[in-house]
């Protein structure tokens, strides 16, 4: 089962400081345990903070001598400035497109980016695979709750079965509500993974 990290320093108590040096530590924790894929999501902290997070993460990945990727989520300015392997993005039309990253990589004399996309709909996965993405985000897979409170609808196991199809042969990661306990289920439907925030927060 392939594993999709992503993080979130508001799960930390404390000042920016303490959050981000807490989400390092979890981030250090993650690609010792092996974890495939770590998307560095932080959107709201500025270019050189995240930067700053970007190059302490491969630090630990180039000490560990480990296979973790890490993706910066958007951000393709960033992930060439530090070197990252790649690079998340939304199925807006806004986005830059798979190819248009893999230019800019090739133009800064990188290795070929991992490309991910997160994906909401059949159409938005078709897209994605025709675009090339190397891995897809479908989400929501199950229902958001909060205090009993049905925050954000699931679209179910048998949109994720449509999606996986729809996607063949890129490789689909189940996202939203995927739990320790629910995550086989997620693999019998087809989802060659299973990505989150809270689930590898919580579960780390």
């Amino acid at each position: 089962m392939l594993r999709y990290a992503i993080t979130s320093r508001a799960f930390y108590p404390g000042n920016e400081i303490e959050q981000q040096a807490a989400l390092l530590r979890q981030a250090s924790r993650w690609v010792a345990d092996g974890v495939d894929l770590i998307q560095l999501r932080e959107k709201d902290l500025p270019a050189t903070d995240l930067a700053a997070l970007a190059r302490e993460i491969l630090k630990a990945i180039a000490l560990a001598t480990s296979s973790t990727k890490l993706l910066i989520n958007s951000r393709a300015d960033i992930a060439i400035a530090t070197g990252a392997h790649g690079v998340h993005l939304t199925a807006s039309p806004r986005e830059l497109t798979p190819a248009q990253v893999r230019r800019l990589y090739a133009s800064a004399n990188l290795p070929a980016p991992v490309i991910s996309i997160s994906c909401h709909t059949v159409q938005d996965v078709q897209r994605a695979r025709d675009n090339h993405a190397d891995a897809i985000l479908f989400a929501p897979v199950f229902e958001k709750n909060i205090a009993g409170e049905t925050i954000t609808p699931g679209q179910g196991l048998n949109q994720l079965r449509a999606a996986c199809l729809a996607a063949s042969p890129i490789p689909v990661y189940a996202l939203g509500g995927v739990t320790l306990e629910n995550a086989p289920a997620c693999l019998d439907a087809g989802a060659a993974g299973i990505a989150g925030i809270r689930l590898f927060h919580q579960s780390s």
